[in-house]
């Protein structure tokens, strides 16, 4: 383990931390330096994203309980990048408030299992699933209720396609049963959905809720391809994401930023997933809000009051740049440089030491015009194109 500072930076003490050193990471630290606070983060490689701007590394496995000791004891509060934590194992370091979220309001969401059980247990709708061990045991009746295509996904560690399978016959599902531990994965029927949403909010030390507005996400392959704010005008649909939301995070009495994915089409509003941690989904957030989720989720762990979440503008559009082949024509350098000078482009390179095929690179955000959400829709189109003609998506 070793350690790196800035050279103009001699204190010892930070007041965040961060647990992991990726791109949510990095824009966490962007936003606590434009409230003049220092940063100390926890990651593999001072390369990592986070790592040029942070005022502190601790070059360390975020997973690993040495490293974590050392960050507590840098800094006054520790938030988490992402879910993928060991909370026993953090449990055991003592000085339990330092954690923002608690361990407590984050343990029944760091996996699908428990995040399950908790949407069952609170009555919400969601897909009908059963843990693969379960599922063996099923009498052929019971298994004659579940209809193909099947989606089975992992139990840890799902992200951007990762952890998704989609079983589309018994022979496919014999085989996956043969390949995988039981253990780790669940079996979900297959909705067929009008649209995927998703909901990101805060709640602060006093309980008070905010929220940022509800987007439409488009996705390619099971990855995120782009994002539409807002994503629906409908009143109703909107109040009852945000009861969803309200209900779990007061549940839970969760203190941070949370997302929440959902299916919406003939079954009604169903949740897809839960995010325990600021989202790709709001990235927008940092132009079109008043208050970014990176900005929320700062001031909440530091005891700043957190402002009101508004928007500035009518609407906006976040297109996600994935890591290319290495041998397409144009380098990625120029296709930044090409994307910049599109007019209204704010984009946000991530500093990742290379270009890997699929890999999350950079984001680019447009704001909108239009009034009407058929009109942002129209505007989201033609801007998406011209950022396509440049950078297209790996996913097709």
């Amino acid at each position: 383990m070793s350690f790196k500072k800035n050279i103009n930076v001699i204190k010892k003490n930070y007041s965040l931390g961060i647990i992991g050193g990726g791109q949510l990471a990095l824009m966490l630290t962007e936003a606590a330096k434009k409230r003049d606070l220092e940063v100390c983060v926890q990651t593999k490689s001072c390369d990592d994203p986070a790592g040029s701007k942070a005022d502190h590394v601790i070059e360390a496995d975020p997973l690993k309980i040495r490293g974590n000791k050392s960050l507590i004891n840098e800094c006054e509060k520790i938030i988490f990048e992402n879910e993928w934590i060991k909370i026993d194992k953090l449990n055991l370091i003592g000085n339990k408030d330092i954690f923002v979220p608690s361990l407590n309001a984050i343990k029944p969401l760091v996996d699908r299992f428990s995040q399950k059980r908790l949407i069952d247990r609170m009555n919400i709708p969601c897909p009908k699933w059963i843990s693969i061990e379960d599922f063996k045991n099923l009498s052929d009746e019971e298994i004659n209720n579940w209809t193909f295509p099947l989606m089975a996904k992992s139990n840890k560690g799902g992200y951007d396609g990762k952890g998704n399978r989609k079983i589309k016959t018994k022979e496919d599902l014999d085989s996956f049963l043969i390949e995988n531990n039981s253990d780790e994965w669940l079996i979900e029927e297959w909705i067929e959905y009008e649209k995927e949403l998703a909901l990101v909010g805060s709640r602060d030390r006093t309980g008070k809720i905010r929220f940022f507005p509800i987007v439409e996400t488009f996705q390619s392959n099971h990855v995120c391809d782009w994002v539409l704010a807002p994503g629906t005008n409908e009143y109703d649909l909107n109040l009852f994401a945000i009861n969803i939301f309200s209900s779990i995070v007061n549940e839970l009495n969760y203190v941070g930023v949370l997302a929440i994915e959902f299916f919406y089409g003939d079954n009604g509003l169903l949740i897809n997933e839960i995010a325990p941690r600021t989202h790709n989904s709001a990235h927008f957030s940092i132009e079109a809000c008043t208050s970014s989720q990176f900005d929320q989720y700062v001031c909440i762990s530091s005891g700043i009051m957190p402002p009101e979440i508004k928007m500035n503008c009518e609407g906006a559009i976040m297109i996600n740049l994935l890591g290319l082949k290495n041998n397409f024509p144009i380098s990625m350098e120029t296709r930044i440089k090409m994307l910049s000078e599109i007019e209204g482009s704010n984009i946000h390179c991530y500093g990742k030491s290379r270009e890997i095929l699929g890999r999350k690179m950079a984001h680019i955000t447009f704001l909108l015009n239009g009034k009407k959400h058929s009109e942002r829709y129209d505007e989201a189109q033609v801007l998406l194109t011209m950022v396509r003609d440049i950078w297209p998506s790996p996913n097709g």
